[in-house]
């Protein structure tokens, strides 16, 4: 025999097996590569694993429903238990009440802006059922949704 003829008896020649060593690394990059660009980018989550994808951009926020007799109020000073003094976009002073399911979810700081329901058995007291952030404040502000009365801002 020949030594041409012994070689390929003992299988593939140098170059052929340095080819087919390159290749299965290629395919490996390849799926490395894959791996990284299906990687989704993981942003920060906020309370409760909600996106806050821009904080200030509070479009819609609700408006005092008129027919329910819902009006814009201002928080003036606080008497204590859940107890504050009002000042209503219809020019009268009430003492406002925050219910008992809204205690401990809405906390209510003196001049913020609130959504108050007059009792209609006794014109002098109101609910309050909403309060606005200070960023919900000036938007309802620049479009001119607050009376003037209640115009502190």
């Amino acid at each position: 025999m020949t030594s041409s003829e012994d070689n390929k008896e003992e299988g593939p020649s140098k170059e052929e097996e340095s080819s087919k060593e390159k290749e299965p690394p290629k395919e490996e990059e390849k799926k490395v590569e894959k791996k990284k660009k299906i990687k989704k980018k993981k942003g920060k989550k906020g309370k409760k694993g909600y996106r806050q994808e821009n904080p200030e951009a509070n479009l819609r926020v609700t408006l005092p429903y008129k027919p329910k007799g819902e009006m814009f109020a201002v928080a003036e000073t606080f008497q204590g238990g859940s107890r504050l003094q009002l000042i209503c976009e219809d020019g009268e002073r009430r003492m406002g009440r925050i219910p008992g399911k809204l205690r401990r979810r809405m906390w209510v700081r003196e001049n913020d802006l609130l959504i108050v329901v007059p009792w209609s058995f006794q014109d002098s007291k109101a609910d309050v059922k909403f309060r606005y952030t200070p960023t919900q404040t000036s938007n309802l502000k620049r479009r001119g949704k607050i009376p003037e009365i209640l115009d502190i801002y």
